[in-house]
């Protein structure tokens, strides 16, 4: 009995220390002459370094690196590969054969890249993690690629990491990890619970600084309401103008009302996409009214939606940023053709007054509520709005739909096998020093 009770005990022993081994990421003990070979190693942990390189990245290096991606619980993976290793579909194959949803960063010699699902990370932000660290050697190089990754990417990481199985062990040893794994269980859960009071206090904080903004919003439609003059019962009003103004009316109702239920701040969208479409109604009656034809559905003013629907497509400039097209206003349009500065709707932030697009996540729902998810990342790529928007992150957060930034599918961590987009890591591999090329084109290649 002594002598079962001894051997269960150091058997979970045993289990435990290979679990800690596991969790602080061990690499490069295998050489990988083949991609499946390095499949099996990132599957239980999530950096790898082939031997033959392994004067790039230090054992301790590779340690730490691993342990941060695990502590984070993000599905991360490096490898770290020698320059003749095959490149021909590298990232395809390599996502088949782990058979993991996730980011996947490679180190190829002096080259880097990375592809993901979109349902972790959108190609844009691969791209732009990419280039981002490209010129910088390989230990830090993949320290700045994974602190960027870390923060922007959604899913959990896969369960493989945990390590170890129960063959071989008795019934003394299960008892013993059973009550372990209990206890562990309980302190999980006060951290799930604690994790979402968390959670829950900071999207109410976030609601109620995006309600000064939403509420004047509102006002602001109910004063162009009282402004309207118009009467349903006046000389040459016909069912069509008193139809109009009966949609603006009921716009301005819903916006109050959904913003008064607005429990988080996914909840705003249904609010402004009220007002925007009672201030198309108007712009549709005083065409009525005027004689002049009724306007097509546009989307609101870029720079400030309060402005109304906008009339014409401009070029504009973020500090910063690329040119894009946006939607404007008849009076923004012409600040702009003369060289001025547009009228552009700022918000309270940490940093004193910014323009919404330099806001918190809070504001992504605002403006998906106005501008929809046809337009929306166009309009605001290259901005820290939408920077944040196009994380997955950020729809675990705010709701996937707002601006349609998100996919479904697998999240990262879930094993999917060979069910995954393969355009998502198609292309070939290559890193490129400039925003649009290398890593994350997915039509690229050497």
């Amino acid at each position: 009995m002594k002598a079962a009770l001894h051997r269960g005990l150091t058997l979970l022993l045993i289990a435990f220390a290979a679990l800690a081994v596991l969790s602080v990421g061990t690499t490069g003990a295998h050489a990988a002459t083949d991609v499946s070979k390095v499949a099996d190693a990132l599957r239980e942990s999530p950096v790898y370094v082939d031997p033959a390189v392994s004067d790039q990245l230090s054992p301790t290096e590779a340690d730490a690196l691993a342990e941060k991606i695990e502590k984070a619980d993000k599905p991360v993976f490096l490898a770290v590969l020698p320059a003749d290793f095959p490149k021909g579909d590298l990232f395809q194959n390599l996502r088949t054969a782990t058979g993991v949803t996730g980011l996947y960063a490679v180190r190829l010699g002096d080259q880097f890249d990375a592809r993901a699902d979109s349902s972790v990370m959108s190609r844009d932000g691969v791209r732009n993690l990419v280039t981002s660290v490209q010129g910088e050697d390989t230990a830090a190089q993949l320290d700045e690629f994974t602190d960027r990754a870390l923060a922007n990417i959604g899913g959990r990481a896969p369960a493989s990491w945990g390590g170890g199985g129960d063959e071989g062990v008795d019934a003394g040893a299960l008892v013993g990890a059973g009550a372990v794994l209990a206890a562990g269980g309980a302190t999980a859960y006060a951290l799930v619970r604690r994790n979402r009071r968390r959670k829950e206090a900071e999207q109410r904080a976030a609601l109620e600084k995006l309600r000064v903004v939403v509420d004047e919003d509102i006002t602001a439609f109910g004063e162009e309401l009282d402004r309207l003059d118009f009467h349903p019962s006046e000389k040459g009003a016909d069912d069509a103008m008193r139809a109009d103004y009966e949609r603006a009316l009921d716009s301005y109702d819903k916006a109050k009302s959904f913003m008064a239920s607005a429990g988080r701040p996914e909840d705003v969208r249904a609010v402004t996409q009220s007002l925007e479409d009672g201030r198309f109604a108007l712009a549709v009656l005083a065409a009525r009214r005027e004689g002049r034809p009724v306007p097509e559905r546009r989307a609101p003013c870029f720079f400030d939606p309060r402005h109304g629907p906008s009339v014409a497509d401009a070029q504009w400039t973020p500090p910063g940023g690329a040119t894009r097209e946006v939607p404007v206003c008849a009076a923004d349009r012409a600040r702009l053709a003369e060289g001025g500065e547009p009228a552009v709707r700022e918000v309270d932030t940490d940093s004193g007054r910014r323009p919404y697009w330099e806001a918190g996540p809070a504001y992504g729902p605002w403006a998906g509520g106005y501008f929809g998810g046809g337009i929306l990342p166009g309009l605001l790529v290259g901005t820290l709005l939408g920077s944040i928007m196009a994380t997955p992150s950020y729809a675990a957060d705010y709701g996937s739909g707002q601006g349609d930034f998100g996919a479904g599918g697998y999240e990262g961590g879930d094993v999917s096998g060979g069910d995954f987009d393969s355009g998502d890591f198609g292309g070939g591999f290559g890193g490129g020093g400039d925003f649009g090329g290398g890593g994350g084109d997915f039509g690229g290649g050497f």
